[in-house]
C-alpha cells in the first residue's frame, strides 16, 4: 500500500504540477510577470522546504523533499517558456552551416536557461549537503538529466515534434529541430533510464529498507519512469498534449504548449518577446 501511494503521488504531482504550467502559459500574456512572480515566491518556499526536511527521514519529509524539488523545477519551466531566463540567441538556425555550428547555434539559445539550472542544483547540494534525506536533491538531479536528454533526441531527430502547436513567438525554434524516425541517443537514453528505474525499485524493495528510504526510492523510480515515457511520446504518433488539456480563458488557436517544449525547446528571451506581446495589446 505505502508503494502504491507514492507511485500515485509521483505520477499526480507530475500531471498536475505540468498542467499548472502549461496552464498558466496559455492565459493572456499580460498575466506572465504576476505568473512567475507567484513562481518565484513557490521557488523560494520550495528551497527551504529541501533545507528543513534534509535532515529529516521520516516518511513525510520524503514526500515533501519530493514535492519541493518539483516546485523549484517549475519555476524554471516557467522563466524558460514565459521567456524571462532563456539564451543569447533569438533567430532561426542559418541554413548551410556545419553541424558544429548548428549545434553552438542550439546551444545559444538556452545558454541562460542551463545555467540557471547548473547554479539551482549547486545551491540544493549546498542546503542538503550531508543530511540523510538526499530525496529532493536526487528528484532535481533526475528532472535535469532528463531534461537534457530529451532535448538533445529532439536537436537529434525524433517524428513526434508536434510542431503544429508552437506558440507564434516560438516560430523560428522549428528550425532547431530534425523530423527523423530514430536517432543514436535515444536507444541510449531509454536504456539508461530503465536501468535507472530498476535500481531505484531495487532499493526500494530491499528487505532492510526502511518506510522513509522506501517510500523516497519509490518517488525516484516513478519520476524516472516517466521520463521514459516522456521520451516514447518523442516518437509515438500520440496527441501528448491532450493529456494536459485544461481549459483556459485564452481563445488564441496557437496557445498550446507541447512535450517539445518540456523537453527542452528554448523560447523566446525576455526583452523581445514581452515588448513585442506589449506593442500587440
Amino acid at each position: 500500500m505505502d508503494y502504491a501511494i507514492a507511485i500515485m503521488f509521483a505520477i499526480f504531482i507530475w500531471w498536475f504540477s505540468t498542467g499548472a504550467v502549461l496552464y498558466l502559459l496559455r492565459m493572456p500574456p499580460q498575466t506572465f510577470g504576476v505568473s512567475m512572480l507567484t513562481a518565484t515566491a513557490a521557488a523560494g518556499f520550495g528551497l527551504f522546504g529541501l533545507w528543513v526536511t534534509s535532515d529529516d527521514t521520516n516518511v513525510a519529509s520524503a514526500f515533501c523533499g519530493f514535492s519541493c524539488a518539483l516546485v523549484v523545477w517549475a519555476w524554471h519551466e516557467m522563466s524558460f517558456l514565459t521567456g524571462y531566463v532563456t539564451g543569447t540567441r533569438v533567430t532561426p538556425c542559418p541554413k548551410n552551416g556545419s553541424e558544429g555550428q548548428r549545434f553552438l547555434n542550439a546551444t545559444q539559445t538556452v545558454i541562460y536557461h542551463e545555467v540557471a539550472i547548473l547554479a539551482t542544483a549547486l545551491g540544493i547540494v549546498a542546503l542538503t549537503w550531508g543530511q540523510p534525506n538526499q530525496f529532493g536533491t536526487l528528484t532535481f538531479i533526475v528532472l535535469w538529466l532528463a531534461r537534457l536528454s530529451a532535448k538533445l533526441n529532439v536537436y537529434l531527430g525524433v517524428p513526434n515534434l508536434t510542431e503544429e502547436f508552437l506558440p507564434p513567438h516560438l516560430a523560428y525554434l522549428k528550425s532547431y529541430f530534425r523530423n527523423r524516425p530514430m536517432n543514436l541517443l535515444f536507444p541510449f537514453s531509454v536504456t539508461a533510464s530503465t536501468v535507472l528505474t530498476w535500481l531505484c525499485v531495487d532499493h526500494a524493495l530491499a528487505p532492510d529498507a526502511s518506510s522513509f528510504t522506501a517510500t523516497g526510492w519509490c518517488l525516484v523510480a516513478t519520476l524516472i519512469f516517466l521520463a521514459v515515457v516522456e521520451h516514447w511520446f518523442l516518437v509515438l504518433p500520440l496527441r501528448v498534449a491532450a493529456i494536459w488539456d485544461w481549459k483556459s480563458t485564452d481563445t488564441r488557436e496557437d496557445a498550446r504548449i507541447t512535450s517539445a517544449e518540456l523537453a527542452g525547446v528554448p523560447s523566446l528571451p525576455c526583452d523581445d518577446h514581452l515588448s513585442q506581446l506589449a506593442r500587440r495589446a
